[in-house]
């Protein structure tokens, strides 16, 4: 129902007019879908994406703005820099659809978010080598508050798997976590042979495939802050 991911002209002319006074500019979304805003990305001092906030969407914008809340929401899609790097829709190729597939820069990958403290990842830890059957592999990690805000993370555990027609990345698990200033926390993701399935055509089923895993884990997918591997027999 449109033939492009940008805001409406005349609200892009109004921003644009509205640079021009050198004040600063947070530019608030309220939309249902991924969008290309790239000029507003350059040229705006923030960008709120707030989907359809509902009866309390006020008041929650507000307490962002003004520092009352420390957001840390994360994208469900992939927003692109152009409706022309998304393949057509009746082309039911994988190739170059979601964060799973794409393989051209995007404008903000799935799961990016931002907050107004920050957070350090270390110590990543595999308790073993290789995944089977049998025993799931138990990773841990530590996060820590490196800000000078209280505020929560969302760590977001990824694998990839060599292979013809395999994804380039899958999400695999998350966790939110409150951290105050200066503090850290040890997590653990549980991982196990049947949550690394893939369908094969030759048996039209799931099923696992041996060879060697990446694992990253980090705050979007793009940005892995720590990372290691193992392998399936």
């Amino acid at each position: 129902d449109k033939t492009d991911l940008n805001l409406p002209n005349v609200q892009l002319l109004l921003l644009k007019e509205l640079k021009k006074l050198g004040k600063p500019i947070v530019l608030v979304l309220l939309n249902g879908s991924a969008m290309s805003i790239n000029w507003e990305q350059e040229n705006l001092n923030a960008i709120v994406e707030t989907w359809y906030g509902g009866e309390k969407g006020g008041a929650a914008l507000a307490d962002v703005l003004i520092g009352n809340y420390n957001p840390a929401g994360r994208l469900p899609v992939t927003f692109y820099k152009s409706i022309t790097d998304i393949p057509a829709f009746d082309n039911y190729s994988m190739e170059g659809k979601t964060y799973r597939y794409v393989k051209k820069p995007v404008l903000y990958p799935f799961g990016f978010g931002l907050s107004y403290t920050s957070f350090a990842y270390s110590g990543l830890k595999l308790s073993a080598t290789q995944l089977n059957n049998k025993t799931p592999l138990r990773i841990t990690l530590t996060v820590k508050n490196t800000g000078s805000y209280d505020g929560d993370e969302v760590v977001q555990l990824y694998i990839k798997q060599a292979g013809v027609d395999m994804p380039i990345k899958e999400l695999k698990g998350f966790k939110r976590i409150h951290l105050k200033k200066g503090t850290q926390q040890q997590l653990s993701f549980e991982l196990k042979a049947s949550d690394i399935q893939h369908y094969d055509a030759k048996i039209d089923d799931l099923k696992t495939k041996s060879g060697k895993v990446q694992l990253m884990i980090g705050t979007s997918s793009a940005d892995a802050r720590s990372v290691g591997s193992f392998e399936i027999r």
